[in-house]
């Protein structure tokens, strides 16, 4: 693969001590690239580690987790996503086994790892240790991971319930992690339905992302504190950003005994369409012409009504042979048809006039020989030209979307200095 600058997907991603004055233990990366130069199809992985082992032992560990996985998977052509995420853990735990062999103070250093890999719209999750992954669809926060830890082990057994969990004394004793002797066993399973059985959940590897969908990373020092349905509620009610700043500062409310860190990427919702704006200009047309032609007829009628007029009282004026006043009719029609679009794009109809020439009878005294008088002339009726009107339409710019920030795919995140503890795994 090789790496770009801007990931395809908008994303944020933030890590705090926390308030009890632990060393930061958490790291996390952000990498993006293309398949090739014949195939640019955007690719984007996320790494989130909780470091285990205290002083910087722990710290060193999820350090070499997030380099690692992220050069090995950058090293491959993501054709079999499975197999690479796996041997970049495994690999990933035997380099922490190693150095933690080689370094007396580092004996017992081990990390959590979480990975979501998503090429294109498909998203590739794995999984080792209690650091989780949700899929934010449809007004649901979804755990797609599973804990490797004593408590869901118990859950699983039917040894305790759900509300046996919160306070337990060994809430923070996980099952899997890197760095142990032996190579851990990665979890695939991304499971989509609580009701789904392992090999369904298994069976959705490359599930493919909707539009509005969240991939969400964190440490448990988020989930210790914050609610599945908080933090839904968080990202349906603000921006990406202002959200995960929203989650961490709550979850230090709340104490915030451990590190926090999230990474969440949004796959953006499609833009919506404006089809009134564009039939607009149409129907406006189709409403000029219309106007037009009801103003070229009134205008019509009343010059029609206005000869037929001054044909009856001439015809009267030669019957009776009697004065007959003037009649001086001088009609003007002035139709506004006050057409308007929006300011942004104004396009407005001025009034148009269609005078109606003034018809004038000549008065005569009547005399006792009454010579025939010669009808008056018709008049001929000249209008102007219809003005020409130029309708203007003023396209509607395309709404932004959320910007995304670029993330360096060589370097990791730093993290910012610690204020905070929680129990150590």
């Amino acid at each position: 693969m090789i790496r770009v600058e801007k990931s395809h997907l908008p994303f944020a991603a933030m890590t705090n001590a926390g308030m009890s004055g632990k060393n930061n233990e958490d790291y996390f990366g952000v990498a993006a690239f293309q398949l090739d130069a014949e195939k640019p199809l955007p690719v984007m992985l996320m790494v989130l580690s909780d470091g285990i082992g205290g002083h910087r032992g722990g710290e060193h560990a999820s350090n070499i987790a997030v380099n690692h996985i992220i050069q090995r998977v950058a090293e491959s052509d993501a054709s079999t996503p499975v197999e690479t995420m796996k041997e970049a853990i495994q690999s990933a735990s035997a380099k922490i086994y190693e150095e933690a062999q080689a370094d007396r103070e580092k004996r017992g250093m081990g990390a959590t790892v979480s990975v979501a890999w998503i090429i294109g719209k498909r998203l590739y999750t794995a999984t080792v240790g209690d650091s989780r992954i949700y899929l934010l669809r449809n007004h649901t926060a979804q755990q797609v991971s599973t804990d490797h830890t004593w408590i869901q082990d118990m859950l699983d057994a039917g040894i305790l319930k759900p509300d046996q969990v919160e306070g337990h004394p060994n809430a923070h004793v996980i099952r899997r992690y890197l760095g142990s002797p032996t190579p851990p066993e990665v979890d695939f399973r991304l499971r989509l339905n609580n009701d789904e059985t392992n090999e369904q959940a298994l069976a959705n590897q490359g599930t493919t992302l909707q539009p509005g969908d969240y991939v969400l990373l964190c440490s448990d020092g988020l989930t210790d504190l914050v609610k599945n349905d908080e933090i839904l509620a968080a990202f349906e009610a603000q921006e990406i950003e202002p959200a995960v700043s929203f989650l961490i500062d709550l979850a230090n409310q709340r104490g915030g005994h451990d590190n926090i860190t999230i990474i969440v990427a949004k796959l953006p919702a499609p833009k919506p369409t404006h089809p009134v704006e564009k039939t607009a200009p149409l129907k406006l047309k189709k409403e000029l012409i219309s106007r037009k032609w009801l103003v070229f007829g009134c205008g019509g009628i009343i010059a029609l009504a206005v000869l037929i007029s001054a044909v009856v009282m001439g015809t009267i004026w030669i019957i009776r042979g009697e004065p007959t006043s003037t009649i001086t009719p001088t009609m003007a029609i002035t139709p506004t048809l006050g057409i308007t679009q929006p300011s942004s794009g104004q396009a407005t109809i001025a009034p148009s006039a269609f005078p109606v020439p003034s018809i004038t009878s000549t008065t005569q005294k009547s005399s006792p020989t009454i010579q025939p008088t010669p009808k008056p002339p018709t008049p001929t009726l000249t209008y102007p030209p219809v003005p020409t009107q130029t309708l203007t339409q003023t396209s509607i710019p395309p709404t932004s979307g959320p910007t995304i920030t670029p993330f360096p795919t060589d370097t990791v995140m730093p993290k910012p200095p610690s204020t905070a503890v929680t129990p150590t795994k």
